[in-house]
């Protein structure tokens, strides 16, 4: 009996699927520890694969 594969989840096209960085300030705190933020794709919500696109019903193709 064949096995069906699922589809390949759709990666987010702003992020390329690189959905979390972390952005340097520039520059160390008194510690020496490099400052940085922990920042999000704002398309994607930070989890790289973009939402399905459904058809709306009605909706010329």
């Amino acid at each position: 009996m064949a096995q069906h594969t699922p589809p390949a989840p759709r990666i987010c096209p702003a992020c390329d699927g690189f959905a979390t960085v972390a952005v340097t300030l520039g520059g160390r705190d008194p510690r020496g520890h490099l400052r940085t933020l922990t920042t999000d794709c704002p398309a994607c919500h930070g989890t790289g694969t973009a939402p399905a696109h459904r058809v709306r019903e009605g909706a010329r193709a």
